[in-house]
């Protein structure tokens, strides 16, 4: 009944069925668990087993009064009952085994040996005023002895193992069973409070660690192995205080959790009407033990029937190992207490309206889960969000939680609907696997072809053309541009539509009403080139040079001359066209190059000195006299001099240009030497001409011509610094001749001794040569005879003999077939290195 944000960490049900029977008509006074069943004792001296849901498996009739303790073995198969009226069973579940004895005064406690069901382990002790303990000797004879006596009642007694810790008025003992000694004592702290209202709880956590609760202080003992240097006359064993705590309240009872502990505490409060004090309802609390202190992980107030007249004694806590069972018993109510798993997890999540986090931990443990299903869940958090007021959230959710489910995914469309959040949902809707009813797309887009058309845009654009009836979306739409014409969004959205219905006439059109960017791409992708042949103008005016370059690209589809046609009245897209047309060929256009002079002269004069020097299918006399009409000199001098009147072109550079710099570099290119006399008549009373002369024609025209025509006492600018460059141009004349005749004179003496090396090599004759002139083999068949050969440098071969008597008195003789063909001597050898 925790109101607070933190979450519980055990879950409560009360034990029903045949329990509700019982204490309908009894009260329960103890109870103890087994992983099997579990053991009911009652005050009207009845003792029932019970199923774990609380049904009645069996019942035995004890005593007519009080039933105080039961013990079970591990076994579970028999059982140790002691009533108020002093009697004792131990009897077998299964078997006809039996112990009964009565004593002179109340019995509140037995247990019997965890083994119990082993022969040699017959064992059980009880306690009343004496701890005895009872051994099954020989004949089956049972033999009782004193274990302790002579401080109280017993109040308690757990027996673990080897190991035996009871309780009685003066406080907690252990007995090692094996050494049969007693290895420790552990004093009660609160002496005030009467042991038979504030009895003390044991616990056993494992075989060495026991758990004591005594009023409102709690302490956990560790038995240890004493080291044999220290044995002496002391036990083998001893007890070490290993935690040590008070609590808040008084302890009815104890149980182990991990490293923590329960304790159920009985809690006592002031009534604020009457102002007396009154019992309250018993704490459940989840601790954490330090060694002074404790840390609470939990704490749950448990309504149990009839809280308000229990007393501390009247509580217990008994649990299960195994499964991490609780049972808070009391003698009108049994509550079970459990650890929470992830389903409760997930249910107090919910119930908390943490719907995300729900989420996650459905979709951590989705194997482990049995109560909970993740779409359950996200639809819940779904739902959560939509009344919250998140309509956006909720619709991203939507993506994850409904998956591929066409079903959920339109019955949630249609909640969004009905709340007018249509457009919430929209940019979530699933567009391949699953795809949705194309009723539903259409549903959405209508909702935003209503009020919002840049959103329905986007929608078209980035939804697939077949989710929906195109036919009906492209009629709404046309319904929409009756009232506004104009709207260039629906337009647009328009010429997207009838694309994806594969009306690209249609598109196109409004494409290039609107001067879209994607005209280009349109046309290229659905080859729509015989939808543009009259609209071309249309194109080049949205973006010539896009249009330009596709139109190029595509000659075969749209020839030149129809282009050129479409253009006639447009004639400056008719220039970029032509212009662009002559840039990627010189010849492709050349019909139209007689009209592009007058579009160069008209729309772009920088370029017409370039065409007119690449174009050769140019008319020069017409180009001419738009040039000279329009008085166009650099074009006119390039023209003229091309016609070969070099002598006007210059006239007009140095008469109309004025730029002896151009004339000087002019006159160089025709290389001409009337033009360099026209040149120097023309500046020779021009001082400034006269410098631009004497610093450029050093190595074209001879200097001193032109320093005699100069007029006596004419003032130059920058005479000195001329002359002295033309000298240093002769200079430098000079020193390049005699650089360049030593390269020659030493390449050709390097050539000259590598020919003599060459001719002085001795040459090879063997039976394959012939004599060059009676074709026989130049060495004779028999070795013996003597014989005459005669080796030219340039390897052709003569017997003596065969060789004409020369009529010079030289005595140097050539090859007739290198004299006959005109060849030096040497040069048959320079042919065969070649």
């Amino acid at each position: 009944e925790d109101e607070s944000e933190e979450e519980p960490k055990l879950k409560y049900e009360r034990l029903s069925n045949g329990v509700t029977e019982i204490l309908q008509k009894d009260a329960a006074s103890c109870m103890t668990v087994h992983e099997k069943f579990l053991a009911l004792g009652t005050h009207y001296g009845k003792v029932y087993l019970l199923d774990v849901q609380g049904n009645i498996t069996q019942k035995f009739d004890v005593s007519p009064v009080k039933i105080n303790q039961i013990s079970l073995d591990e076994s579970g198969e028999h059982m140790g009952v002691c009533s108020e009226d002093g009697k004792v069973q131990v009897f077998g579940l299964y078997s006809a085994e039996e112990f009964h004895e009565t004593f002179d005064c109340p019995i509140k406690i037995v247990a019997v040996h965890p083994q119990f069901v082993r022969s040699h382990f017959k064992q059980f002790v009880t306690g009343g005023k004496k701890l005895l303990l009872y051994e099954r000797g020989w004949m089956n004879r049972w033999k009782p002895s004193v274990l302790h006596e002579g401080e109280g009642n017993i109040r308690n007694v757990k027996w673990r193992g080897h190991l035996i810790a009871w309780a009685n008025n003066m406080g907690v003992k252990i007995l090692d069973m094996i050494s049969k000694q007693r290895i420790t004592n552990v004093p009660r702290d609160d002496i005030s409070l009467r042991p038979d209202m504030y009895p003390c709880s044991l616990c056993w956590k494992d075989n060495l660690t026991l758990i004591i609760g005594w009023g409102n202080s709690v302490k956990i003992c560790s038995v240890k192995e004493r080291h044999a240097s220290e044995m002496r006359d002391l036990p083998n064993r001893y007890v070490e205080i290993v935690f040590q705590f008070d609590t808040e309240f008084y302890i009815s009872g104890l149980a182990p959790l991990c490293d923590q502990l329960v304790i159920l505490s009985y809690v006592k409060e002031i009534s604020e009407k009457t102002e007396v004090e009154c019992c309250a309802r018993p704490r459940l609390d989840i601790v954490q033990p330090l060694p002074e202190s404790c840390e609470e992980i939990s704490s749950d107030a448990l309504t149990v029937r009839g809280f308000q007249e229990n007393e501390c004694r009247d509580y217990h806590l008994e649990y299960s190992e195994g499964e991490s069972l609780f049972y808070i018993i009391s003698p009108r109510d049994v509550v079970v207490a459990k650890e929470r798993d992830q389903d409760d997890h997930i249910d107090w999540l919910l119930e908390k309206k943490k719907y995300e986090e729900a989420l996650m931990a459905a979709e951590i443990s989705q194997k482990t889960i049995k109560k909970h299903k993740i779409l359950d869940i996200g639809l819940a958090y779904v739902n959560h969000l939509v009344e919250k007021g998140e309509y956006d959230l909720a619709a991203r959710k939507c993506q994850k939680i409904l998956g591929k489910n066409t079903e959920l995914w339109e019955f949630e469309v249609y909640k969004f609907k009905e709340i007018g959040q249509l457009k919430a949902i929209s940019p979530y809707l699933p567009r391949r696997d699953p795809v949705l009813k194309p009723l539903i797309y259409e549903m959405v887009l209508h909702e935003f072809l209503e009020s919002d058309y840049e959103g329905f845009a986007t929608l078209i654009k980035e939804w697939p053309g077949d989710l929906y009836n195109n036919t009906i979306i492209v009629q709404a739409v046309v319904d929409h541009l009756k009232k506004d014409p104009q709207n260039r969004t629906l337009l647009r959205t328009l010429a997207e539509l009838y694309t994806y219905d594969q009306r690209y006439g249609r598109a196109l059109e409004i494409y290039l009403t609107l001067r879209h960017k994607d005209v280009f791409q349109l046309i290229h992708k659905h080859n729509l080139f015989s939808s543009i042949r009259d609209k071309i103008v249309l194109l080049m005016d949205f973006d010539s040079e896009k249009a330009v370059d596709m139109l190029l690209d595509n000659e075969d589809k749209i020839s030149i001359d129809r282009v050129v046609e479409e253009l006639e009245n447009r004639p400056e897209l008719q220039h970029v066209y032509l212009h662009k047309l002559f840039k990627r060929d010189h010849h492709k256009g050349q019909r139209y190059h007689e009209k592009q002079i007058s579009l160069y002269a008209e729309y772009d004069r920088p370029n017409l000195l370039p065409f007119l020097r690449d174009s050769t299918h140019c008319p020069l006399e017409k180009a001419l006299e738009i040039c000279q009409q329009r008085n166009f000199v650099e074009e006119t001098v390039y023209l003229l001099s091309r016609m070969g009147n070099s002598r006007s072109a210059l006239k007009m550079i140095m008469e109309e240009l004025q730029d002896v710099d151009k004339a000087i570099e002019f006159a160089k290119e025709q290389d001409d030497g009337e033009l360099w006399e026209d040149l120097i008549l023309y500046s020779i009373d021009k001082p400034p001409f006269i410098t631009g002369l004497l610093n450029n024609i050093g190595t074209h025209v001879d200097p001193i011509l032109l320093i005699h025509r100069i007029k006596e006492g004419m003032e130059i600018p920058n005479l000195r610094d001329s002359l002295v460059k033309i000298l240093q141009d002769y200079n430098l004349q000079i020193l390049l001749r005699e650089g360049c005749k030593k390269i020659l004179v030493a390449d050709s003496l390097s050539l000259l001794k590598k020919m003599h090396r060459t001719q002085m090599k001795g040459v090879l004759v063997d039976e394959e040569n012939i004599c060059e002139s009676c074709l026989s083999p130049i060495l004779p068949s028999d070795a013996s005879k003597s014989f005459n050969v005669v080796v030219f440098h340039c390897r052709h071969m003569f017997h003596k003999e065969c060789l004409p008597v020369s009529n010079t008195v030289s005595p140097v003789q050539f090859c007739n077939i290198c004299s006959a063909k005109h060849r030096g001597p040497g040069s048959a050898i320079l042919e065969m290195k070649k």
